[in-house]
């Protein structure tokens, strides 16, 4: 049986990121997948890229990669991008849009925000249209057809839903988790086999992290709008930090 880790929205936080790394360590799993937003808030993306590419598989670009890669005119942006130097940026731009694999006779999507774009944003309660339609293909690459599956991030809310015999979750955030103040991550269980029959499971883990080391951290970087960072670390509730 296949068993990979799917990882989002680590935002820079190593604290949260390390602590998630040592879990999945402990419960034998060699896949990772990070469904992206790698930087973005927190005081490490240097430390966060690096060791994201040492370890993770697949990892698939966010809206919060995209716009640091890109050096918006922005202090959060800008402030990211002059840590990360040339060679992470243009690694950031270069990251795929979505991942597709088979799994137990499933078609497996995974995307950042949605199969539209980066920043199109779905919540677990949008209207049910909305949430059917991340099933859709990419929109760039519409002869993938629809997926059974569909995993992302992007609103670090953690969930699961089943809608017309398909499949919708969102692995929650690693750094920045906006429903429970512990990081959060999944494990997809699946057969190499076309034969819907086989054995196939999602598991939802929270861990604990040392939230007050992340706050003197990112203290000490004197990260942009650090007062939204460390008010969403501690309460789990989004202040409404420029994007997420």
């Amino acid at each position: 049986m296949e068993r990979i880790a799917i990882v989002s929205d680590i935002h820079g936080n190593m604290t949260a990121w390390e602590a998630v790394l040592k879990d999945i360590r402990s419960r034998g799993l060699k896949r990772i997948f990070c469904l992206g937003d790698l930087v973005g808030k927190g005081p490490d993306p240097v430390q966060v890229v690096d060791l994201v590419r040492e370890t993770c598989e697949q990892v698939i670009r966010g809206n919060w990669d995209e716009l640091v890669a890109v050096n918006s005119d922005n202090e959060n942006f800008t402030w990211q991008a002059k840590r990360l130097g040339k060679e992470r940026l243009a690694y950031l731009k270069s990251l795929p849009f979505s991942h597709q694999l088979e799994l137990s006779g499933r078609t497996i999507r995974l995307v950042h925000a949605s199969p539209q774009s980066v920043y199109h944003r779905v919540q677990p309660w949008d209207e049910i249209e909305k949430r059917l339609a991340m099933f859709d293909p990419p929109a760039d690459e519409p002869e993938l057809g629809a997926a059974d599956v569909v995993g992302y991030g992007d609103v670090h809310n953690a969930y699961l839903q089943f809608m017309n015999g398909k499949m919708l979750f969102n692995a929650g955030s690693v750094g920045n988790p906006l429903d429970f103040t512990q990081a959060s991550y999944c494990i997809l269980e699946g057969e190499n086999s076309n034969d819907r029959n086989t054995p196939f499971n999602l598991q939802f883990v929270r861990v604990p992290y040392d939230i007050e080391q992340e706050v003197q951290i990112a203290q000490q970087a004197q990260v942009p709008s650090l007062d939204f960072y460390i008010r969403e670390l501690r309460t789990g509730v989004y202040r409404g930090l420029q994007t997420d």
